[in-house]
């Protein structure tokens, strides 16, 4: 087995994908302690995610630790990995990633749900590829992207209810963003996250999604969304204002992230077609700076 089939090498792999988000998962002005907490909680959110798009390393060793045939689909992949993850509550784990994150779960009293949400919105992502309206896109990221930012808030100790509402737009939002970079990928996994309501509105076919440049209907679209995505990031950005200190300067990037990565979009003019558009980390940190002073 090469170096990255090893299990420190799978777990390293994932864990690097870190860099490519276009949020900081732990940058380095976090206290170390809290740095290896939402490391260990990238790396489930990260590897489930793998699973699910079918992204994992070539050789099937995820699949070996998880005690599954190296060619199981995924979901049975999905399956092992959820009883993987309630030995995490009360057992030992088999995959590196989640003995990793099973000191986190004790230490910061973590329960199983927003763990087991994102298990299910990979599920989902097996057998739903299309979605009729916008509210059933927000109910697929309250699976898929909101447990994430209650598992910061919860690794921080700073989980109240209007922050988790707070949370639960900019999570909503980023995931929004997600999808619009990635058009043209998702339809490679014949998947389309754009409502079908919205493409009707603008008249956009499903083969309007497979040119290598977006015309005028596709782009209307998609600034359409992302006005939405906005909206969603302005609802949340009181969050970054609700705490002080180092935990300010995260949740004021993830909101950044989604600003710049918006801007970006708009830049290309809403041409997501040819590859996700991703903003420089200047601009980032133009809109991390916008945030802190309190003038966005």
């Amino acid at each position: 087995m090469t170096a990255t089939g090893t299990a420190p090498g799978l777990e390293r792999a994932t864990l690097d994908k870190a860099a490519g988000e276009n949020f900081p998962v732990a940058p380095f002005f976090l206290p170390r302690a809290w740095r290896e907490d939402l490391m260990a909680v990238y790396g489930f959110a990260r590897l489930v995610d793998d699973i699910g798009d079918g992204d994992l390393a070539p050789g099937g060793a995820d699949a070996r630790l998880l005690g599954v045939p190296p060619a199981a689909d995924r979901l049975v992949l999905l399956d092992a990995f959820e009883a993987d993850l309630r030995r995490v509550f009360g057992g030992t784990p088999r995959h590196p990633l989640l003995c990793r994150l099973q000191p986190t779960v004790r230490r910061r009293a973590l329960t199983p749900e927003p763990f087991l949400g994102l298990i299910a919105a990979n599920r989902q992502d097996q057998l739903v590829t299309r979605y009729e309206t916008y509210d059933d896109l927000l109910a697929y990221c309250e699976l898929s992207a909101n447990p994430v930012g209650r598992l910061v808030l919860a690794v921080t100790g700073t989980s109240t209810p209007e922050r988790v509402r707070l949370s639960d737009a900019v999570c909503t939002a980023l995931q929004i963003v997600e999808h619009l970079q990635d058009v043209a990928e998702d339809l490679g996994r014949d998947r389309i996250y754009l409502p079908a309501a919205d493409m009707k509105r603008f008249h956009v076919q499903e083969a309007d999604l497979a040119a290598k440049t977006a015309g005028a209907s596709v782009r209307a679209l998609v600034a359409y969304e992302a006005q939405r995505a906005r909206d969603l990031l302005n609802e949340g950005a009181p969050l970054v204002g609700s705490v002080h200190g180092r935990l300010k300067l995260l949740l004021a990037g993830f909101v950044a992230g989604g600003r710049a990565a918006i801007r970006a979009i708009a830049a290309a003019e809403y041409d997501v077609l040819p590859g996700p558009p991703r903003p420089g980390k200047v601009q980032l940190l133009r809109e991390a700076g916008t945030i802190l002073r309190g003038e966005g």
